[in-house]
């Protein structure tokens, strides 16, 4: 039984007992029918032939539209990007990181541009150097877009451009290089000239490319001929490193001849002072001496004497004795007896004995010496 079905199988009451067309709920298999209508024409765009059902498509294809509008009217900027706006094709503004509203296409169109990635290129040759020599070069080129406008706008093909530019700006810096320079110890300086190189022709240009930095590899002869650059290079070294050696000994014997020179001034400055002072001794004992020659010449004159036989005397291995008693002594040279024995056993030169046995002989005579006899001697 349905809902709307009375127990006297009446289908025109509801269950309250009024008439369906009444005043009551309505009809829900009505509602469900009515929906399905209204469904069915938005696919057949009111073939049913019904009015009404025709506003419904058209209300979507509104919101449809407005909903595309905002779409392609909104423009999200990354942080590294910049937003180049085209009205009608013209460049009118450019746009900064964020959320950006413009007018829909075909009226503007916006061109998202990467300035802040860093972008790298490899440039490799063979070229020749100044010295009229021929050199493997490569280099890596590393660049970002400086100005976005410039970059879309005042260079037809940026790319193959600087690829161009880059090698146009290493074989003028290597043509201007010898390959010794090149190969040792130029290759920061080449890198640098060749970023500054390129840079000045794509500012030139326009083009809004910034040159970030220039690596050059190391350089390297090509295969045909690389026995004899080795052969070259293994005489470089061989030269660097007798240079190194001599620095080495010019280092190890100059400082050990101005030590060698320092002592002889040092010692000659002394021998100077020593022999100064000992005649400025000897001229003062000269002038106390003429002052006691003046007060008493007789004394004077006999100590002058006997200084005098005592330093010849000294110096000789003569022994004299006094004779006046009738005593006969022998002579016997027993210094020089003493001297050979000395020299068998301890095998000395005699000329390292000779100031020793002087002095011990001058004292052995001034001791055996009386006074009297040397003063009766004069």
């Amino acid at each position: 039984m349905a809902w709307n079905e009375t127990p006297d199988g009446n289908k025109n009451k509801d269950p309250w007992g009024k008439n369906g067309n009444g005043g009551g709920p309505p009809d829900l298999d009505e509602i469900v029918r009515k929906m399905q209508k209204g469904f069915g024409g938005i696919f057949d765009n009111g073939s049913s032939g019904k009015g009404g059902n025709s506003i419904f498509p058209f209300s979507i294809g509104i919101i449809l539209l407005i909903a595309w509008l905002i779409f392609d009217m909104t423009y999200l900027i990354d942080q590294q990007q910049k937003g180049v706006v085209l009205r009608f094709g013209e460049h009118v503004n450019t746009l900064d990181p964020g959320l950006n509203i413009r007018l829909p296409r075909p009226i503007e169109k916006v061109t998202k541009v990467n300035v802040g990635q860093v972008r790298s290129i490899t440039h490799k040759a063979t070229m020749l150097t100044q010295d009229e020599n021929i050199v493997d070069v490569e280099v890596a080129v590393q660049w970002r877009i400086g100005s976005a406008t410039d970059f879309l706008f005042n260079v037809y093909e940026p790319f193959p451009t600087l690829r161009q530019v880059t090698e146009s700006a290493v074989r003028e810096v290597i043509g201007k290089s010898e390959l010794d320079f090149v190969l040792t110890e130029g290759r920061s300086e080449i890198a640098q000239k060749i970023q500054i190189l390129i840079q000045d022709v794509l500012d030139d240009y326009t083009s809004g490319i910034y040159i970030s930095s220039v690596e050059m590899q190391p350089a390297k002869p090509p295969e045909e001929v690389k026995a004899a650059f080795d052969d070259a290079i293994k005489a470089r070294e061989d030269e660097q490193r007798l240079v190194n050696e001599a620095e080495a000994y010019r280092n190890d014997v100059i400082p050990k001849a101005r030590g060698g020179a320092a002592r002889l001034r040092e010692e000659s400055n002394g021998y100077k002072a020593r022999v100064i002072a000992k005649a400025e001794g000897e001229a003062s004992r000269f002038e106390q001496l003429l002052i006691e020659y003046k007060r008493a010449p007789q004394v004077t004159r006999e100590r002058l004497y006997l200084d005098a036989i005592e330093s010849v005397f000294s110096n000789t291995s003569k022994v004299l004795i006094d004779n006046d008693n009738g005593n006969s002594l022998m002579y016997l040279p027993i210094d020089k007896l003493i001297d050979r024995e000395v020299k068998k056993n301890l095998n000395i030169p005699s000329s390292k004995f000779n100031n020793s046995n002087n002095q011990s002989s001058s004292s052995t005579s001034s001791q055996n010496v009386p006074n009297g006899r040397l003063r009766g001697a004069r």
